[in-house]
């Protein structure tokens, strides 16, 4: 439950944390934000990280001067590419095996099914859908691993994927981050941010319910 307390207060108050982050370690936050996306894409155990919301509000700061925001876009496009092929690694030799068990400690065996459907519905273009749908994203290259897809394929849309979420994101919160309305009303722009990246998976979830 107080895990639950602080992930809902990180979330909503993402400019806040930060902001805090960014005074006590300066340019070492490159490297925390980059340890963070790195483990939500690349870790099956810790898709409830922070990963559209986080690269927006860092990018209002990079607007404010405490980034720079090419570097901030290479930083973390990097990490949620070797994210991912941690990931599809991961997924590729413990993979099988999981899949097939009925219960998993530390890993949702709901989430890995639902990417299992998502992926057999759009095949490969999933690893660059899966991008902007939180908790797919960190399962899809899992899943892909498990799956026949070849790395040489996988590591094509995956570059693709990582470099289209992060500049939407961080060149966004960076344009768009740091005018008045935003500013002043920072916890429901995180909020709708999150909301929109959740959408189009429960748009799918009620889709194939009502099949």
């Amino acid at each position: 439950m107080e895990l639950i307390k602080y992930l809902f207060d990180l979330f909503l108050h993402l400019d806040v944390h930060l902001n805090e982050i960014i005074t006590q370690y300066g340019t070492l936050t490159y490297v925390i934000l980059f340890v963070v996306i790195f483990c939500e894409t690349g870790l099956v155990v810790t898709p409830f990280l922070p990963g559209d919301s986080l690269i927006f509000a860092a990018a209002t700061f990079a607007a404010k001067g405490s980034f720079n925001v090419n570097y901030l876009f290479l930083v973390l496009a990097s990490a949620s590419f070797l994210g991912d092929t941690t990931n599809y690694w991961i997924g590729h030799y413990i993979g099988p095996k999981i899949f097939h068990k009925e219960n998993v400690r530390f890993l949702k065996k709901e989430y890995l099914e639902r990417t299992h459907t998502f992926y057999e519905k759009y095949g490969a273009k999933t690893i660059i859908f899966a991008r902007f749908i939180p908790i797919i994203r960190t399962f899809a290259p899992f899943v892909a691993g498990i799956g026949s897809m070849k790395y040489s394929k996988f590591v094509v849309y995956i570059i693709i994927g990582a470099a289209a979420w992060v500049a939407v994101f961080a060149y966004g919160g960076y344009y768009f981050g740091n005018i008045g309305f935003i500013k002043d009303n920072f916890s429901i722009v995180i909020i709708t941010v999150i909301f929109i990246s959740l959408l189009p998976g429960i748009i799918g979830y009620l889709s194939n319910k009502g099949k």
